[in-house]
């Protein structure tokens, strides 16, 4: 009995954080990534005694700059008070904001074939002054604070509000730029893509050639190479309940779904899935 107990002692034990959906508030239950719906889990699994490592698997396209840029503040973190490394895996995509959170990562690792990079800044909207004019209807704004109402999509663009924008969007691509440069140091390999924050992103097997990723493979594959076959993979994941997105979705009208719908099909239909 004794001998039992030593080697299920022995046994290695990584923590797996599986980070998976559009980031922010969007979706039609609008249950998208976001930090206070995965502080907890985090710090579950940095708190695991005699962890190895901590892996972290991610799926997103991205979505909001601040949750993505809270999320990964907090995984490091942890990692740094709790003296742990950190291992992520890009599935599908880890792009935008995706990547992101991936930059927590002490090393990165993705399938030859999934979408990683996309390091810039976007904004879409819509255009609606027109349908509304066919429609006969007058949209009416009433603001204190001329720029309250800044780039509404019932009436034509002012050149100033554009500008305005494209200062912040600026601003916040010098944050991701830094958080980048800051995560894969040396590992970057500028001289091969001048492309490389410019928005464009890449296959893994392309991520690696530039120093975006660290190697090829999936979360049990490499966890099993680092810590041996019998390492103990303890999985921390978000549950989803049925109950909580028909009661979140409950009061939402048909339109807002529509458009939530829409968003976040747009936000992963930008990588082709």
């Amino acid at each position: 009995m004794f001998s039992i107990l030593k080697i299920f002692k022995k046994k290695k034990i990584v923590p797996h954080i599986r980070l998976s959906g559009v980031i922010g508030s969007v979706g039609k239950f609008k249950q998208g990534l976001d930090f206070v719906g995965q502080q907890e889990i985090i710090k579950k699994a940095f708190s695991v005694k005699k962890a190895q490592a901590i892996a972290v698997s991610i799926n997103s396209p991205g979505g909001s700059p601040v949750q993505s840029h809270l999320i990964y503040s907090y995984i490091r973190k942890q990692a740094k008070k709790n003296k742990k490394k950190v291992l992520v895996f890009a599935e599908d995509v880890a792009a935008s904001g995706g990547y992101l959170i991936a930059c927590a990562g002490d090393e990165i690792y993705a399938n030859s074939s999934s979408i990683v990079g996309s390091i810039g800044v976007i904004y879409s909207s819509f255009g609606l002054q027109e349908l509304i004019k066919k429609a006969g209807i007058q949209r009416r704004i009433y603001t204190a604070g001329k720029n309250k109402s800044t780039l509404d999509p019932f009436v034509e663009e002012k050149q100033e509000d554009i500008e305005r924008l494209k200062k912040i969007q600026l601003e916040l691509h010098s944050d991701f730029i830094k958080v980048v440069e800051e995560s894969r140091s040396t590992k970057l390999k500028k001289d091969k893509n001048s492309d490389l924050f410019t928005g464009e992103f890449w296959s893994g097997s392309k991520a690696k050639e530039l120093g975006l990723i660290d190697g090829i493979g999936n979360a049990d594959e490499i966890l099993k190479e680092k810590f041996g076959e019998d390492v103990i993979i303890k999985r921390f994941e978000k549950p989803k309940s049925w109950l909580n997105k028909k009661l979140s979705g409950a009061h939402d009208s048909q339109i807002e779904n529509l458009l939530n719908l829409l968003e976040e099909k747009s936000i992963w239909q930008r990588y082709g899935f």
